[in-house]
């Protein structure tokens, strides 16, 4: 089940976080046959992924089982369209500011008549060219998973406004920049955050729509699931090697404490 149905059904749907480090299909194959998550993201916003590294993690993903999205910045047509043509199934773009904007990604992500994305039958989204471009371009736009990032105070001002754009199906919290637009740099628990969560979470209710989180503690996930969160990107390669080489010393304590 793909991540838009899982949220359209209600389900907390699971995710995980990869761009920091050069992400080795063989770990993405391994992400996914584990079988523990439903899907991970490629951060474009933050790090240098280039297209042909996108289309490489996702072949890896396809043979792991996994689903696969890209998170990229609002710059232009072609950041936004281009991951899904390599075969991602949809994108979460960062730092959205103002409704033209969430209106503008839509209108870069759908194919006419909902959008102007342009149409190109031989990649991987279309089986290269497997799929008949009548039938490709219903899918797209029926399928294609777009989610916003809230994460700015202009943002939060306008939440339900932006939720309620026909197209967009998920916003996203990312807390560490909306704490620091709030003026508590990473205090994603403080009472400001906490305010900004309930608005968000009122606004996509009223829309019909859901959200998800960069969850930064099992208590910040606790209670954006308190508040109707459904998406929980929970960990990262790099957290992943943090707590492996941390676990490994505590098991060897010994040998670390000579």
């Amino acid at each position: 089940m793909s991540i838009k149905e899982k949220m359209a059904n209600g389900e907390i749907t699971r995710v995980v976080n990869l761009g920091s480090l050069v992400n080795h299909p063989r770990f993405l194959e391994y992400v996914g046959l584990m079988n523990d998550y439903d899907a991970v993201w490629i951060d474009q916003e933050h790090n240098p992924v280039s297209q042909r590294d996108i289309e490489l993690a996702l072949m890896a993903c396809r043979s792991g089982g996994i689903e696969a999205f890209a998170r990229v910045p609002p710059t232009d047509y072609g950041t936004v369209m281009r991951p899904m043509e390599a075969g991602c199934s949809g994108v979460m773009v960062a730092q959205i500011r103002t409704l033209e904007e969430a209106q503008r990604m839509v209108q870069w992500a759908k194919y006419p008549p909902i959008g102007i994305r342009g149409l190109y039958g031989s990649n991987a989204e279309s089986r290269y060219g497997a799929v008949p471009l009548t039938e490709h371009v219903v899918n797209a736009n029926r399928d294609r998973w777009l989610c916003l990032q809230i994460e700015t105070t202009e943002s939060i001002e306008i939440v339900d406004q932006i939720a309620a754009v026909d197209g967009v199906d998920s916003l996203f919290v990312g807390p560490t920049d909306l704490s620091c637009a709030l003026g508590v740099p990473g205090e994603v628990m403080h009472p400001k955050c906490i305010e900004a969560l309930e608005r968000v979470s009122a606004g996509v209710a009223a829309a019909g729509k859901s959200w998800g989180v960069l969850s930064l503690s099992p208590e910040h996930a606790a209670k954006c699931r308190e508040l109707g969160c459904q998406l929980f990107s929970i960990t990262s390669e790099i957290d992943l090697y943090k707590r492996g080489f941390r676990g490994v010393k505590e098991d060897y304590a010994e040998l670390f404490d000579v």
